[in-house]
């Protein structure tokens, strides 16, 4: 089965750091699908324990293709929940990109749903971010609870809440 392109940068972008500690190019010309402009997160899994998740929600590279390979290097090295990931493990990762849509304001939480939808809760300046479809994630009620706690936003402290939708592209471990 062929590899998606945005998986293959991400675990290319992560081999050529790990091995060199410099940033990976993105070939040049590339494709019009790396040229687009969204923010991506870039998640990893070792036997389906989460191992590093690190991404942007807006864009903040000049395109995809840059995001992805900065996200992927973040999350394989600077999640502050685990210890930077090394060179021998890396076949064992599983991959997964996340291209996120514009997110958008909410009215009521009847709009939201967790399988489909991601959230971002703001209060003042903190913010958390939940991405959709994670496993043990089941409620709108539990995916709020989560991504206040990320953003350090108590349960009584007012929020304003955003929903974005994803496309998702995985990949198991080589």
């Amino acid at each position: 089965m062929r590899e998606h392109p945005y998986l293959k940068l991400a675990r290319e972008a992560i081999r050529t750091y790990l091995e060199t500690s410099e940033i990976f190019s993105l070939p040049s010309p590339s494709s019009q699908e790396m040229e687009l402009r969204a923010g991506t997160f870039v998640s990893l899994k070792k036997k389906r324990e989460l191992r590093g998740c690190i991404g942007t929600y807006l864009p903040t590279q000049k395109n995809i293709g840059e995001e992805i390979i900065h996200n992927a290097i973040s999350a394989a090295t600077r999640d502050p929940r685990f210890p930077p990931v090394t060179l021998q493990e890396l076949d064992d990762l599983e991959i997964s990109v996340d291209v996120l849509g514009l997110p958008a304001p909410i009215k009521s939480l009847s709009e939201l749903d967790p399988r489909r939808y991601g959230i971002i809760v703001k209060h003042e300046s903190r913010r958390g971010l939940l991405l959709p479809d994670l496993e043990g994630v089941d409620t709108v009620e539990q995916q709020i609870d989560i991504a206040r706690k990320k953003a350090g936003i108590g349960a009584d402290e007012p929020i304003e809440i955003r929903k974005f939708e994803v496309v998702r592209y995985k990949q198991r471990p080589r």
